[in-house]
């Protein structure tokens, strides 16, 4: 039974039980997302969400990050804003197997309920974290690729399940108390591709924050659900996953309950043997679709070689780009009309990577998607699919109009498993979205996350942020 194998694994996990390299990970990927939902706090799309529900907010318990502590709502409202804010830039953290962003969902939840709640330490929530991150990675690795092709949104269809796993650790609720959670959570489906490009996008990890966090306290009050939430015939697998041959057999290898995860280390991690899927995850250097960052990443270093020959992106004729196939299927839009419908046109971000040799927020304005120069280079893009291509590959060939040919072929992008960011890049990302925030704040707000094993008491670190 999938769904009480989860419940149990979760309970059981220790501190102790973690090596080094996976707590080091949840680290990063709390600072990498802390970073993300303060840069995202001012976002219309997370102040729209304020001001619209303010009037629902109950007690003020826990704090909106950006804030630094002067702004408290509700736990649920706290989960759902801090999780709008953490995606609404798309520049959150990617498990690149399964493409959920997974920290959004998991300490959005967990960081207001810390609050609320009070005295978790660090390793508490650290533990908690990596419990969620592992248990919505593996469900959606059940259901992968067929659930997102068909059109879910597979961060936050998953992002409750691992949210209600990682509160529910953090409160210590029993396996039977857990397992309900999971029920509970896995029922609140929510996420369509079809929102890409729309507020509603960064609402999804938001709301999948929320529900997860409702799902566990609902659950340590005796709330009950189906035992096989996930497993069932009718159950959140065979329903989310229904054009996926073999769903039973796929909820058994990840969930590591048969002896073929055992045998090839792809189930949950207990005892020397599974998989941690945390380790497999990546951060973003550009605030797009992770497809998009190949093209980037070429279009930048073209940018160089173009500025070290004295050449200028205006007088660029015509560009050619081989892409994955994935990429024209998930980000061809030609003519976006904003910065978030920009974050899904591959020919918007080569042509900011041609014209200024980056990809950060400030690309991504509305008014830099609008700008005649920025639409001039990106009409001149042509991107073609190329099934030989890796996922994180591409190759970019700019003629200018003298006829001199610069071409870069990127094997694969910065950010990918194979050319990671390191944590001074993670840092410098961090100051970068952050300062215009939290102004001569963020140096220490930087510090706060990346010490964040060792805080006596969580809740003091979400007020200082």
């Amino acid at each position: 039974m999938a769904t009480h194998h989860l419940a149990s694994w979760a309970c059981s996990l220790k501190y102790s039980d973690m090596p080094q390299n996976v707590i080091q990970a949840a680290v990063r990927s709390f600072y990498n997302w802390a970073g993300c939902a303060i840069g995202g706090s001012k976002h219309p799309a997370t102040t729209i969400a304020h001001n619209s529900l303010s009037p629902f907010f109950g007690p003020p318990t826990a704090s909106l990050l950006g804030h630094q502590g002067k702004t408290k709502i509700d736990a649920q409202h706290a989960a759902l804003l801090n999780g709008i804010a953490s995606h609404v830039h798309d520049y959150d953290d990617t498990h690149l197997d399964t493409i959920i962003h997974p920290t959004g969902p998991v300490a959005s939840a967990l960081l207001a309920v810390a609050e609320w709640k009070g005295g978790f330490s660090g390793k508490d929530f650290l533990l908690a974290l990596i419990v969620g991150i592992e248990a919505e990675c593996k469900v959606g690795l059940a259901v992968w690729p067929e659930h997102y092709d068909v059109g879910w949104h597979i961060t936050s269809t998953t992002g409750s399940i691992g949210a209600a796993v990682a509160v529910s650790k953090l409160l210590g609720l029993s396996i039977s108390q857990t397992t309900n959670a999971i029920g509970v959570a896995a029922t609140q489906v929510v996420g369509l591709r079809e929102m890409f490009g729309s507020h509603t996008k960064s609402f999804h990890p938001g709301r999948a924050a929320q529900s997860g966090l409702m799902a566990a306290v609902l659950a340590e009050g005796g709330y009950t659900s189906s035992e096989q939430a996930l497993e069932a015939k009718r159950g959140w697998a065979n329903v989310v996953g229904v054009t996926k041959p073999g769903i039973a057999a796929d909820l058994d290898k990840w969930l590591g309950m048969n002896a073929e995860a055992s045998e090839h280390g792809v189930g949950l991690f207990s005892a020397g043997v599974g998989r941690w899927e945390i380790l497999r995850n990546s951060f973003k250097p550009f605030p797009c679709g992770i497809v998009i960052h190949p093209i980037i990443d070429a279009s930048t270093q073209i940018h160089g070689d173009m500025k070290t020959q004295g050449l200028d992106a205006q007088n660029i004729k015509s560009v050619h780009a081989k892409v994955h196939p994935l990429v024209l299927e998930l980000t061809g839009k030609r003519k976006p009309k904003d910065g978030l419908e920009g974050k899904f046109s591959v020919f918007h971000g080569a042509a900011i990577g041609l014209i200024y040799g980056k990809g950060t927020p400030s690309e991504y304005e509305d008014h830099v998607v609008q700008d005649a120069k920025v639409i001039a280079i990106r009409d001149k893009v042509n991107a073609e699919s190329d099934k030989s291509l890796g996922a994180d590959e591409t190759i970019v060939v700019a003629t200018m109009s003298d006829g001199k040919i610069l071409e870069r072929h990127v094997k694969h992008a910065v950010g990918s498993l194979e050319v990671p960011m390191d944590d001074g890049m993670l840092q410098r990302k961090f100051v970068d979205q952050c300062a215009a925030v939290l102004g001569d704040r963020v140096q220490a707000a930087s510090e706060i996350c990346w010490d964040i094993e060792y805080a006596k008491d969580v809740a003091d670190v979400a007020k200082l942020l």
